[in-house]
């Protein structure tokens, strides 16, 4: 999944995100709103991550969730 793709499935992917990295608030998704750089950041500012490991963790989100959505068809 690319990066456009994250924004067009962002409210699918939503409260799988707010599961996954439960410390980030409301205001912060809505903030976020599908962009998967402001993901990134709010990601590596709450949980500490470096940016390479905030990218790598939200790329294996999506990955997994790609995954995930296309078996359950």
């Amino acid at each position: 999944m690319n990066k456009d793709m994250f924004k067009g499935k962002w409210l699918q992917m939503r409260g799988d995100i707010k599961q996954k990295w439960g410390k980030l608030t409301d205001d912060e998704m809505d903030q976020i709103n599908g962009q998967y750089d402001k993901l990134v950041g709010s990601i590596q500012e709450r949980y500490g991550y470096s940016r390479d490991r905030a990218e790598k963790a939200v790329d294996r989100f999506m990955t997994d969730h790609d995954r995930n959505s296309m078996n359950q068809v």
